[in-house]
């Protein structure tokens, strides 16, 4: 075997692109000299891990380690043979194979001592060749030169060692053309391999001519596309293969962090749960979510209708930066609140009060948030600035920079929404027949169903992706893994106070009345506001009106501030009496827009106010006949009916009455009178709820 090779004083070097001389050794330490006169002293280590590092004029570099993997998957009598060559080979470098006793001598024709390695190449090949082979001098350096360079493998017969590409020995540019089509199959809508194949043809007509490349056959073809579709879903789910298609190229990495705080991800994203809409029509909520990565806390979420605003994430920020019990008027809405679930609660009231009490307040130091618009807007990020929060947008179309938040949401479908009614699987595949008649819970109920299932469900329960940070084999939940992160980082952050929840509100600024003040037709008044009334705030900005801070999801009072003294003033909405529980900005709207239908003032305050209570209580109830009601009423909205008043001429009876599908059925645009002269009869409108009459009754 060739020996290892050694650095001697007086060895010539090459070493950071020059040739040194040794002069000197001393431990670790090599003092070269160039050839230029300069002296250098390098670390040993240094040295020989130097790219360009190469010993002038000594014996060559031993063979490299041979690799195990490769040569166990190669046949018995492939390896029996290269172990054979090796055999000869070690005999020409050396003078005696691998296998000599201790004690044995060199043959003479392979003595190195009398022969030259030309001349014990010869040898080698003679005896070769006399033992049947018929190997020449040439192939002997060959192998030589390999095993120098490769080491056992480089003996092995190339027939065995060759690797099939993928794509065979198809024509480069069909190849070339397959790739370019497959790959614009992303974003287009799942075909067949015979409409890929099409495609591949009229390419290669375009760029070579037509018949200029000839196509393989069917099979080859349908080889080649396997080989070119492997893992990117080309035949199979449109969803699969886009989500496919933006998985970064780079490294994956693990998101961590060591204290709370030090990044909370947010993301919004439909639930798998229908909900009742404020308007009776069953719609999917929508979850605005931020959850802390060191401890997996779900610092906040907030549900509302499909289609979420800035202003609901600037809601967020505020919830998760003031706890719960600190927040103005919550023992007061909880209190409110605590009979709309109208069976047994998940856990009683003061448990409740106590474990949301227990809850981590996390404040954030880095948000890292999607291009949404909702967190882009101006209102998200000025509430981010104004806590002092850095906003980390995540890299276009690539989910991976938040795997935390979206992997939490699949967590939330699975532990939380297949259990509540309503639930509609992740896809249709796995959706029920009855998913809308299950559908029982108001939107304001699913977001109180959610809150206790967070702090009873989510913040105590181990996960397996969160370990204990002094116990890696222990998993852990949320409370648990805050209470060692913040011994471990020596500090608690202080929380926001309710004052601080109030300035994250939304602001209007509105004048003070006699009645009060008003926001959207609904009056607020206090004994404390009434002796304002009428008095300028004294900021000429804004016309010495006064700023007014409301809870977006819940109006049933708003904050007004002191600007002639110091703190807010509470004004409760004058008729809450009449509705008696919390409510949000879109249900008083959504109350507003029935009035309107049913040709009531919806200016009118106490008229809306009785609708919006009547609203409230059927959704306390769930869903019955006011679902079909309001089915009807969206579809007698819809621009593709008639008309309620039509005009008939004398001539109308003899015309015959037109097939259902035809030109009078397309959306009443002017262009079908003809198809409308048809029509004979009066339309009669269906009857609509009464809100001041009883629940039952309806009015013709």
């Amino acid at each position: 075997m060739i020996g290892h090779g050694v650095v001697r004083i007086g060895d010539r070097v090459v070493f950071d692109g020059q040739s040194h001389t040794v002069v000197a050794l001393s431990g670790t330490m090599i003092r070269l000299l160039a050839d230029s006169g300069q002296t250098t002293v390098v670390a040993l280590g240094y040295l020989l891990a130097a790219e360009d590092f190469e010993l002038i004029g000594t014996v060559p570099a031993p063979p490299k380690v041979d690799p195990v993997g490769l040569l166990e998957v190669m046949p018995d009598h492939v390896v029996a043979a290269a172990r054979e060559w090796e055999r000869h080979v070690v005999e020409v470098e050396t003078g005696l194979p691998p296998d000599a006793t201790p004690n044995a001598r060199p043959r003479p024709e392979y003595d190195p001592r009398t022969q030259g390695v030309r001349a014990r190449e010869k040898a080698k090949a003679a005896e070769l060749t006399a033992a049947g082979r018929k190997i020449g001098v040439r192939t002997v350096q060959r192998m030589r030169a390999r095993y120098r360079d490769q080491g056992l493998w480089g003996l092995v017969d190339s027939r065995y060692t060759r690797t099939s590409t993928p794509h065979g020995r198809a024509d480069e540019r069909v190849v070339e053309a397959a790739r370019v089509v497959v790959a614009a199959q992303t974003n287009t809508s799942t075909g067949t391999r015979s409409r890929v194949i099409r495609q591949i043809r009229e390419r290669l007509d375009a760029e070579h001519g037509p018949g200029e490349v000839e196509l393989p056959s069917q099979a080859t073809l349908y080889r080649l596309l396997d080989a070119l579709t492997a893992g990117r879903h080309t035949f199979s789910s449109a969803v699969t293969r886009r989500q496919t298609a933006n998985k970064p190229d780079r490294p994956y990495t693990a998101t961590t962090a060591a204290r709370p705080g030090e990044q909370v991800q947010l993301d919004a994203t439909p639930l798998d749960v229908m909900a009742v809409m404020d308007d009776g029509v069953i719609g999917r909520a929508e979850l605005v979510l931020s959850i802390d990565i060191a401890t997996r806390t779900i610092c906040a979420g907030v549900l509302r209708p499909v289609g979420a605003k800035a202003v609901d994430a600037a809601l967020l920020l505020a919830r998760s930066t003031v706890p719960e019990p600190m927040r103005p008027g919550w023992d007061q809405s909880l209190a409110m609140a605590a009979s709309r679930i109208p069976h047994q609660r998940l856990v009683a009231l003061d448990a409740r009060m106590a474990m949301a009490a227990a809850k981590p307040v996390i404040v954030p130091d880095t948000v890292v948030i999607d291009h949404g618009k909702v967190f882009l807007s101006e209102v998200f990020l000025r509430a981010a600035d104004t806590l002092g929060i850095s906003v980390q947008p995540a890299h276009q179309q690539t989910a991976t920079d938040k795997a935390i938040v979206e992997r939490t949401f699949a967590s939330i479908n699975s532990l939380f929404c297949q259990h509540v009614a309503g639930y509609t699987g992740r896809d249709v595949t796995r959706r029920g027949a009855d998913v809308a008649e299950r559908a029982v819970w108001s939107l304001p109920e699913l977001q109180e169903l959610f809150d206790e299932w967070v702090i009873c469900g989510w913040q105590t329960r181990p996960h397996d992706g969160l370990r204990h940070p002094f116990n890696p084999d222990q998993a852990t939940s949320p409370n648990d893994a805050y209470a060692a992160l913040v011994a471990a980082a020596g500090y608690v952050p202080v929380a926001l106070t309710g004052e601080d929840y109030i300035e994250l509100l939304p602001a209007d600024w509105r004048a003070i009345t006699d009645t009060g003040i008003q926001i959207e037709y609904r009056t607020y008044n206090s004994a404390e506001l009434r002796q304002w009334a009428g008095q300028s705030s004294g900021v000429t900005a804004k016309g010495g009106r006064w700023e007014v801070h409301h809870d977006p999801y819940d109006v049933s009072r708003v904050w007004v501030r002191n600007h002639h003294g110091h703190g807010w003033i509470t004004a409760p909405w004058t008729h809450h009496t009449v509705v008696g529980q919390p409510f949000a900005d879109f249900t008083w709207r959504a109350s507003r827009k029935i009035a309107a239908q049913r040709g009531v003032d919806d200016t009118n305050e106490m008229a809306v106010a009785v609708i919006l209570a009547a609203l409230l209580r059927r959704a306390d109830t769930g869903p019955g006949a006011d679902r079909v009601m309001a089915r009807t009423r969206t579809a007698h909205e819809m621009t593709n009916h008639l008309p309620a008043e039509l005009t008939v001429p004398p001539s109308a009876a003899t015309i015959p009455a037109l097939p259902a599908g035809t030109a009078a059925d397309d959306g009443g645009d002017g262009e079908e009178s003809g198809a409308l002269e048809a029509v004979v009869g009066e339309v009669v409108p269906f009857g609509m709820f009464d809100p001041f009459a009883d629940d039952s009754g309806v009015r013709p």
